[in-house]
C-alpha cells in the first residue's frame, strides 16, 4: 500500500529517484502511463498487469481512454542506484520539470510537477467538500 508524499528533483537525464521507502513494493519493474488529471500514474508490474485488464475490457465508446492509458504505457526498470527513467514524452505531458511530487495512492503512486500539484492541491483545499465526504468521519 502507497501512501504518502516525497518531494524529489529529477536528474538532466529525466530520472527519478526512487525513495528506499517505496523500493521494495514496487520491485524492479514499473509501467508508467498518463492520467487524465495531467500527472503520470506510477504502477509496480503486477498491478499494472490487474489495471492494464480492466482497461483492455472497456467498451468501444471508451476507446479514447484506452488509447490514453495503454497507449502512453512505457515499462521501465528501476537501475542499480534505485532511478528509473521517465522518458521525454512522459515528462512532456505531465509537464515535469525538475521539481516534482512522487504521491501514494494505495496500489500505485502519482508522480507531479511539484509547482502543478501545490496549484491543484490549493484549489482543492478552497473547494466545497465533495457529497461522498460529507457523511466521513475525520
Amino acid at each position: 500500500m502507497f501512501q504518502g508524499a516525497s518531494s524529489l528533483s529529477l536528474d538532466a537525464k529525466g530520472r527519478l529517484s526512487v525513495p528506499t521507502r517505496h523500493r521494495g513494493a514496487l520491485g524492479g519493474e514499473l509501467t508508467l502511463t498518463k492520467h487524465p488529471e495531467g500527472c503520470l500514474m506510477v504502477f509496480p508490474r503486477a498491478e499494472w498487469e490487474r489495471f492494464r485488464e480492466r482497461i483492455a475490457q472497456l467498451p468501444l465508446s471508451a476507446q479514447w481512454w484506452k488509447r490514453i492509458f495503454l497507449g502512453n504505457a512505457m515499462d521501465v526498470e528501476v537501475d542499480g542506484t534505485g532511478r528509473v527513467l521517465v522518458s521525454p514524452e512522459l515528462r512532456a505531458a505531465a509537464g515535469l520539470a525538475k521539481e516534482v511530487v512522487l504521491l501514494g495512492m494505495g496500489t500505485h503512486l502519482e508522480l507531479w510537477d511539484r509547482a502543478t500539484y501545490e496549484a491543484k492541491e490549493a484549489e482543492a483545499m478552497q473547494a466545497q467538500m465533495p457529497d461522498v465526504l460529507k457523511d466521513f468521519s475525520f
